[in-house]
């Protein structure tokens, strides 16, 4: 059945909720209503009233009183004084090129006012939004690096610049002004959407414009330079579109500076994680790319001379001496170069031996010439010489056993080699042919000594059994090579 309340002075207000009512078998002592605190039953009051005649009514109320306690001309509540703005526009937009600083931090005299923008003063400083949104800044002494998509530029810290009539800026300082002239850097080269390829070393930056494909470095000199045409341009070009892809977005560019080997790292890894990834280093010293590694890092950074970079959720030191070279994340890999023989440019060549000065255990896993055209046989065919793979000293090692002893457990001697022999710790091989013929040849595969072409291309790397995960160098690779009439 309904209830009624009776709201005795008309300075009262009644607030009204659903709520669950109490069941066919309500629980007694759970009060709906609690009662005119301060206003005696018998002068109108009404007493706590807790339901148990509820019993279909799905219904309850919250009464509250507009003078404290409910007292006759007791003192009235109220909303108070609110200061509002109405705003035009009430909603919140993005200003991707846009900057805005808050009020100053000081943890010594406790002043924090990081949570203070004041609108009545100028604490906004907006880029060209034709070069896109801004994806990094770095403070840089007295001076702030904005990295946008397609620009770089350097805003002036508690400064400002005047120009003189030939056109030379001099910086003034200000005492009202945080971010003062916004001045570009020449080129029209930016950060893209890869802010994690950022790197800093000294007053050098470094960066990976996606746009561009290209790996930049921002010097002292105050202008962007494309390291990534020091011989990489087109493998940079090719890797860094490969890591947009339609299904999978975007990609990650890592990059970082190894303190300890004094190099740029960035890791380029597509989001197809079909593709390959690739990890490779840039030596200042050297002007160009010198290496290229087996791991796929998280995040990478420098830290007090060491080299760090994450992997999932664990945290690697690199250069670090309680492990085996070429073990990264805990897993062992081997080294591998490539490089290219082409003495006398414009001359066919028979490639007949091979010859390395270093380590031992370097072993030949391809020595391949240059191609030729399709021929009239099979016009979709290219030909092109190639060897059997040239072991190690210790690898290709068998003895005079029967059946002999290979590798590390030859032992019974004479010793023989199939592979690198040592001569006055110098190893050499002999090239062994195992092309099959091709059109115009008499005498071809193993008939013959040595590979031919213009050029040959060489890919050597450490074997599994020689001093595995120990310190192995190469200083200089050759051949010996003579003169061919031609294909």
């Amino acid at each position: 059945m309904a209830t009624t309340l009776e709201i005795k002075y008309f300075n009262s207000f009644v607030l009204k909720k659903s709520a669950t009512s109490p069941s066919p078998s309500p629980t007694t002592g759970t009060p709906v209503w609690n009662g005119s605190f301060g206003i005696p039953q018998a002068i109108g009051g009404f007493p706590a009233y807790n339901g148990s005649e509820l019993i279909y009514e799905e219904i309850s109320w919250i009464v509250e009183e507009a003078r404290i306690r409910g007292g006759y001309n007791n003192t009235s509540t109220d909303y108070g004084v609110r200061a509002y703005l109405v705003e035009e526009e009430p909603n919140s937009s993005i200003r991707f090129n846009s900057m805005i600083y808050s009020g100053i931090y000081n943890s010594r005299t406790g002043i924090n006012d990081t949570n203070v923008f004041s609108i009545g003063e100028e604490i906004t400083r907006s880029l060209d939004p034709a070069n896109g949104s801004i994806q990094k800044l770095f403070a840089e002494d007295t001076n702030l690096i904005v990295f946008q998509e397609s620009k770089v530029s350097k805003a002036l810290i508690d400064k400002d610049a005047i120009y003189s009539a030939e056109g030379g800026g001099l910086p003034v300082s200000t005492l009202n002004l945080v971010i003062g002239q916004i001045v570009p850097f020449p080129g029209n080269y930016g950060i893209g959407n890869h802010p994690e390829s950022f790197a800093v070393y000294g007053y050098d930056k470094y960066f990976v414009d996606s746009y561009q494909n290209s790996v930049m470095k921002l010097g002292a000199a105050g202008a962007p330079i494309e390291i990534s045409s020091a011989g990489m341009r087109n493998f940079f070009r090719n890797e860094i579109i490969n890591t947009v892809s339609i299904s999978f977005g975007k990609g990650k560019i890592v990059g970082a500076y190894d303190i300890y080997n004094k190099e740029y790292v960035v890791s380029i890894q597509p989001s197809d994680i079909s593709r390959q990834y690739n990890t490779l280093s840039y030596d200042e010293s050297a002007q160009g790319w010198i290496s290229r590694f087996s791991y796929k890092p998280s995040q990478s950074f420098s830290l007090k001379n060491n080299h760090y970079t994450t992997n999932g959720n664990s945290l690697y030191v690199h250069n670090s001496t309680n492990v085996e070279y070429n073990n990264f994340y805990g897993v062992q890999n081997s080294s591998e170069v490539t490089f290219v023989f082409n003495p006398q440019v414009s001359n066919s060549k028979v490639f007949n031996t091979i010859n390395y000065e270093g380590s031992n255990g370097w072993q030949v896993d391809t020595f391949i010439s240059d191609q030729t055209g399709p021929n009239t046989i099979n016009p979709s065919f290219y030909v092109f010489d190639s060897t059997n793979p040239i072991l190690s000293y210790v690898e290709g090692a068998y003895d005079s056993a029967v059946p002999p002893n290979t590798g590390t457990s030859a032992a019974v001697q004479p010793i023989f080699r199939v592979g690198f022999n040592r001569k006055e710790n110098k190893y050499c091989a002999n090239v062994v042919n195992n092309t099959p013929v091709s059109e115009g040849e008499i005498l071809f595969g193993r008939q013959m000594s040595g590979i031919k072409g213009f050029y040959a291309v060489v890919k050597m790397s450490t074997d599994s059994v020689t001093d595995p995960g120990n310190y192995k160098e190469l200083f200089a690779v050759s051949s010996n090579y003579t003169f061919a009439n031609g294909y």
